[in-house]
């Protein structure tokens, strides 16, 4: 068997494989700014607020259980899919207060399987008149490329049909995840920051050779992500109803993209709201909430090319809470600003 540095010439970052497929080509010409997109796309990124930040663990006084679902991009094959679990809670050790969560995510991008199992733990101090958050999450990271699945076409410019730099086989990896963020939590506000993927960590895959050929290796990388978050709780005065303007705004140093939404709350009961991501989709949405249980629906519409191809993406979120009681010694109690 040759080294390894005998076939550096064969090594390949899988991303370039799947550009080299002919549904990301067509994915590419649709949308040239699009993210190399590892996390899921969330219109309702304000009812998993621990996905994006693991500081937002243990905000409120529930054990909180959210689960999401998204179909990106219907009508477009192997458009990416996702389903994420989240659970989050507080801790109260002596006078002091910290926030624990686990995360679990699956995704589906193109010839990319994604999944990703994480822990999530903040501690929490008070600062002015909220609640400031430090918060750390250590995960593991499995990455699939199928392979199998690669199709060139015929008198394809850029690679043949025979390329040894391209897997024709299933190939997996995996790695350690790291990722942090700090948060301060307001009566009326917050606004966070959190940085998921933040070593950026490569995936190491290997097809294994026969007698007549040799072991092909292959690397993936994660790609780092910082994401801003803030919102408010606006109530209006002699009615029911309450307004929640949220924003998100995202980067990988080297693409930029954004989201504002606008949320109102009748009754603590219904919700419904628009919402407008930057160059990409306009959205609508709506949830209820009964006793401990929230159901929230979104529906995207592109604004880009690929509305050519596609009818819109559409997410739904599953949630439950159980209140924690924490007594007379609980100093931090408050009521999230956020839509449960």
């Amino acid at each position: 068997m040759k080294s390894r540095e005998a076939y550096k010439g064969s090594r390949l970052r899988l991303k370039h494989a799947l550009v080299a497929s002919a549904l990301f080509t067509l994915l590419m010409a649709f949308s040239p700014r699009m993210f190399a997109q590892t996390d899921m796309m969330l219109t309702q990124y304000w009812a998993v607020p621990t996905y994006y930040n693991p500081a937002a663990t243990g905000d409120t006084d529930y054990l909180r259980i959210r689960a999401a679902g998204k179909l990106q991009w219907l009508g477009i094959k192997n458009a990416p899919m996702g389903f994420g679990l989240l659970a989050d809670a507080p801790l109260q050790i002596g006078k002091q207060r910290i926030g624990l969560g686990l995360e679990a995510q699956y995704e589906e991008l193109g010839l990319f399987k994604n999944t990703d199992i994480a822990l999530q733990a903040s501690y929490k101090f008070k600062l002015f008149k909220g609640t400031f958050s430090i918060g750390l999450e250590a995960g593991y990271f499995m990455q699939t490329f199928r392979g199998s699945k690669v199709d060139l076409p015929d008198n394809d410019d850029y690679h043949e049909s025979n390329d040894e730099a391209i897997p024709n086989q299933d190939l997996t990896g995996n790695t350690f995840d790291f990722s942090a963020g700090l948060q301060y939590t307001h009566k009326w506000f917050y606004v966070g920051i959190g940085g998921k993927h933040l070593l950026q960590p490569k995936i190491k895959m290997a097809a294994e050779g026969t007698e007549s050929t040799e072991t092909a290796e292959f690397e993936s990388e994660v790609s780092r992500m910082v994401y801003f978050t803030a919102g408010s709780n606006i109530p209006i005065k002699n009615t029911l109803f309450e307004l929640q303007p949220s924003i998100l705004l995202k980067s990988d140093f080297s693409t930029f993209g954004g989201e504002l939404d606008l949320r109102a709350t009748y009754n603590k009961f219904l919700t419904f709201g628009a919402g407008y991501r930057y160059k990409e989709a306009v959205s609508v949405m709506v949830g209820a909430t009964f006793k401990n249980f929230y159901i929230g629906y979104a529906y995207d519409y592109p604004l880009s090319a690929i509305s050519k191809a596609s009818s819109g993406s559409h997410e739904v979120v599953l949630g439950y809470q159980v209140k924690l009681d924490f007594s007379q010694k609980n100093k931090n109690k408050h009521r999230s600003i956020r839509f449960m």
